[in-house]
């Protein structure tokens, strides 16, 4: 890790840990990513998060856990996830749930019409917060 000034502000620039580097208990949890999602490497988000290996295993077994069976079906929760990577305006989160809405059944026009949701739903949150609106009793 180093610390480079670029444009008076401080950047942080970090390195992938790929498995050839990666410490035991690292390469642990790559393991069970490449296992479980039938790849030969893990993407590049793991690798970033490899630099941290608590927060590593955290997230993938948070992810195992929250992603896996449960009450919404797979496609569901990826377009979840996609709705909230739109709102967050994170580009690699955006591109792999996206990836993975789509193996999962996902369609131009539903994701058309997700980013329409995404996109009216912001507005009126912020909409709503402006005008600081009291929730109607109906609702409560």
């Amino acid at each position: 890790m180093r610390m480079r000034r670029h444009k008076s502000e401080w950047k942080l620039t970090m390195k992938p840990i790929t498995y050839d580097n990666a410490p035991d208990h690292v390469r642990a949890v790559f393991d069970d990513i490449k296992m479980a999602r039938k790849v030969p490497d893990v993407n590049n988000f793991w690798k970033y998060l490899a630099n941290e290996p608590r927060m590593l295993k955290h997230v993938w077994d948070s992810l195992k856990d929250v992603m896996g069976p449960g009450h919404l079906d797979p496609l569901t929760k990826e377009l979840i996830y996609v709705a909230v990577s739109v709102t967050n305006n994170c580009d690699y989160c955006m591109a792999s749930h996206g990836a993975a809405a789509r193996a999962k059944g996902a369609t131009d026009e539903m994701m058309n019409e997700l980013f329409a949701v995404v996109g009216l739903a912001n507005m009126t949150n912020r909409l709503a917060n402006a005008y600081k609106v009291p929730v109607d009793d109906a609702f409560k």
